[in-house]
């Protein structure tokens, strides 16, 4: 199961990034944090952005309440997400 923690701030949960994958998809659980392949390589940034379009995405959030807490520039990030509950985070990463 996904470990999130809840907060006035938002929910904040761990995502394990595959970078140069063959498509951008949420990829299951692993170890307690969500497994993301994303298509991009992680220069510039640019697997990051992809990270927040996608989970922005699934959540019908907007980018801007999307936010990597830590680890920008390594494949284990900590990431925050205002405007959702716990509940509303594990239903739309387990669809």
């Amino acid at each position: 199961m996904i470990e999130v923690t809840e907060s006035d701030r938002g929910v904040t949960f761990s995502v394990k990034v595959v970078p140069r994958a063959s498509r951008t998809e949420i990829a299951g659980e692993i170890g307690g944090a969500v497994r993301v392949r994303v298509a991009s390589p992680p220069v510039d940034g640019a697997a990051n952005d992809e990270l927040i379009r996608l989970i922005a995405k699934r959540l019908s959030v907007a980018r801007s309440a999307v936010e990597i807490v830590s680890g920008a520039a390594s494949k284990s990030k900590l990431v925050r997400v205002s405007g959702v509950t716990a509940g509303q985070l594990r239903d739309a990463l387990a669809s």
